[in-house]
């Protein structure tokens, strides 16, 4: 390969997302099957955190590159420490310049965005836009969107374009000219704290003075919606609970809720994970793996993160692993036989 490594990628691994193995074959990749992928192996990269027994077939000593979870995988970073692994969890690139081009949860979080409006859409039980017909006038839905990060402003975004009316809401100074750049109307200017961003451009956990006045804005603002798409996250902490079930009692008949924090435990009372709840007349979507329904794109965008990210750990050829270095350091969660994060959750 033109860096100098020797590739090896297991059979089948694109077919489903569109790139059959012969489009790696003739890039220069040896396509294996997967009982044959790890041997001789340097790095590992991943898209999903590994099981257990993954681990076990991985040699001692070798690097891996995956998405993590590592508040709800300690098992898994204890079994990686037992074997010497070096671990880097994706989701911890750090949100400065230079690593803009490794960070897979923005990639991610673009493609998760854009499809938990269509789903919400689908959902409906009435038009998005405005609609002008012989049998009448069809007024637009109303979206609310509720976190303007990059999975926010892409849902802010693709609501606008089928023509919702959108509104949004965020704790963080720098979100509200970024919401009503794309034409949405911000909800409770009033709440927004200019210290409540994290140096990496994540909201902060809120006090339980800030988290009610949180959720006493939200529910002045819910009766007036009919699609909710929440995406508030914390890394390496369970989502903030901003959505209670007698919130949930106020909204419209048919109204909607996409919940894109469901696999960090939602942020409603009432989520579950992969599920739809049917809270009496309205619906809790908790999508699971949302890139993963829109596989062209969103492999192509996180094999070019997984690409600049190798490009960074390597020199001469070689894997370099630099504990100090401003990227790699606070990605990596095990090294020499030590779990070196072990995030509150």
């Amino acid at each position: 390969m033109k860096g100098g490594h020797e590739v090896r990628i297991q059979a089948g691994a694109g077919e489903r997302a569109g790139f059959p193995d012969s489009a790696y074959a003739d890039h220069g990749a040896q396509v294996v099957p997967a009982g044959e992928l790890y041997t001789e192996s340097n790095l590992v990269c991943r898209v999903q955190p590994p099981s257990t027994d993954e681990v076990a077939a991985m040699p001692e000593g070798v690097a891996m590159l995956s998405l993590m979870n590592v508040s709800r995988n300690r098992d898994v970073l204890d079994k990686l420490a037992a074997r010497k692994i070096t671990a880097l969890a994706l989701e911890l690139v750090p949100r400065i310049t230079r690593a803009q081009s490794m960070d897979v949860l923005s990639s991610q979080s673009t493609v998760a965005g854009y499809k938990a409006v269509l789903i919400g859409a689908g959902a409906l039980p009435k038009f998005l836009p405005m609609l002008t017909t012989a049998a009448g006038t069809v007024s637009p839905a109303k979206v609310f969107i509720i976190g303007a990060g990059v999975a926010g402003l892409q849902a802010i975004a693709t609501a606008r374009r089928l023509g919702g009316v959108v509104s949004a809401f965020d704790v963080r100074a720098a979100a509200r000219e970024q919401v009503l750049s794309l034409g949405a109307t911000f909800v409770a200017t009033e709440l927004v704290v200019a210290g409540a961003e994290t140096s990496g451009g994540y909201a902060k956990a809120q006090s339980a003075d800030e988290a009610q006045r949180t959720r006493d804005a939200l529910a002045k603002h819910l009766p007036e919606v009919d699609l909710v798409v929440t995406t508030a996250q914390i890394p390496g902490r369970d989502a903030p609970k901003l959505i209670s079930a007698e919130m949930v009692k106020t909204m419209r008949p048919g109204a909607v809720i996409v919940d894109l924090a469901a696999e960090s435990g939602g942020n409603t009372e009432l989520t579950k994970a992969g599920e739809t709840v049917q809270a009496g007349h309205v619906s809790i979507i908790g999508p699971v793996n949302l890139p993963a329904t829109v596989p062209f794109h969103a492999s192509q965008m996180f094999s070019r993160n997984i690409l600049a990210l190798v490009t960074h750990l390597s020199k001469d050829a070689k894997l370099v692993i630099d504990a100090d270095d401003e990227i790699t350091g606070p990605m990596t969660v095990v090294r020499d036989g030590q779990v070196v994060a072990r995030p509150t959750s």
